[in-house]
């Protein structure tokens, strides 16, 4: 493990011992993680948000001349810029999991409004590994301002694993490339982030990395409608692949760009432009080449259609 980095020592630091006090732990800690080579990126102060500009703020100076820089483009294990940014203003402190190469287990607590007995992170991975037969190596884990875990893994070599919500059971988020993980040291007003097992960061293992790759998807053709009007034929074929290009946010991601397109083609079946079936028919393929079960794109779709159709502007009102 390597040892947190006395922030008064670091080459090229300024006068740290002007700066405020309380800003020395959060610098230790973006140090440490620096010296791990896990670029970091400030937060705000007791929050989990990245500081920072958004994108339609973006002054294009600076590091955004060339266009914006989103955090992760951000991130940074330079000990000047580090300590630029955390000697003067207590941010808390993310790792860009991605840039670091690290691929990290959230295992999340049960929300309060879920059931009495409903399973939180833990044992939802504790019922994967049953399942499977596999279990989860002694790796690094910090145990977050909620009372639940971030378990740290070193992503496997060629892979460029995404972020995934609830792919590996209920409350089992992951954070990799588009992702962010709060470090140690960090506070929030639910409690501070904590190391819980300072072990070194264990390899992905294999049966985990198989679950959270996405399968190929073959090249899909374009949709061509022959019912129905114009219009209404060139907006089903524009959202089929809309629906079809989804690969952002995984399973939920993709079933909300399908609830979306289905909405935007149902006011044609409201006026009569196209009938239900052909644009059913259509979508449902459309989801269904994305990797979403046959079920879930059925009651999505129809859920969309139902309410559009029931409550869609008249057309000379539109």
């Amino acid at each position: 493990m390597t040892q947190p980095t006395d922030p008064r020592r670091a080459p090229g630091s300024p006068d740290v011992l002007t700066a405020d006090l309380t800003c020395l732990p959060l610098l230790a800690s973006a140090l440490t993680c620096a010296e791990r080579g896990w670029p970091v990126i400030p937060l705000h102060p007791r929050a989990k948000r990245p500081a920072g500009h958004p994108e339609r703020d973006c002054p294009r100076t600076g590091r955004c001349t060339d266009g914006h820089r989103k955090p992760e483009q951000r991130a940074t294990t330079n000990p000047a810029l580090i300590h630029a940014t955390w000697a003067h203003r207590p941010y808390n402190v993310g790792i860009a999991t991605g840039p670091a190469g690290l691929l990290v287990l959230d295992l999340d607590v049960r929300k309060p409004e879920e059931p009495e007995g409903a399973p939180d992170g833990a044992t939802s991975l504790a019922a994967l590994c049953e399942r499977t037969g596999q279990t989860v190596p002694t790796t690094y884990r910090v145990r977050t301002a909620r009372g639940g875990e971030h378990l740290y893994f070193t992503a496997p070599p060629g892979v460029r694993l995404k972020c995934s919500a609830g792919r590996l059971g209920p409350h089992i988020d992951t954070r990799a490339w588009g992702g962010y993980v709060v470090a140690p040291g960090s506070t929030t007003p639910h409690g501070p982030y904590e190391v819980t097992c300072d072990a070194p960061v264990a390899e992905l293992p294999a049966w985990l990395a198989a679950l959270l790759t996405e399968p190929q998807r073959a090249a899909q053709v374009p949709v061509r409608v022959h019912d129905g009007t114009l219009a209404a034929r060139t907006a089903l074929e524009r959202e089929c692949a809309v629906i079809a290009a989804a690969t952002e946010g995984g399973p939920d991601g993709r079933n909300n760009t399908l609830h979306r397109s289905a909405c935007k083609v149902a006011r044609f079946v409201a006026w009569g432009d196209i009938p239900r079936h052909v644009v059913e028919q259509a979508i449902q393929g459309a989801g269904e080449a994305t990797g979403l079960p046959p079920a879930e794109c059925h009651t999505t779709i129809r859920s969309a259609l139902d309410w559009v159709i029931a409550h869609a502007t008249p057309r000379e009102a539109a």
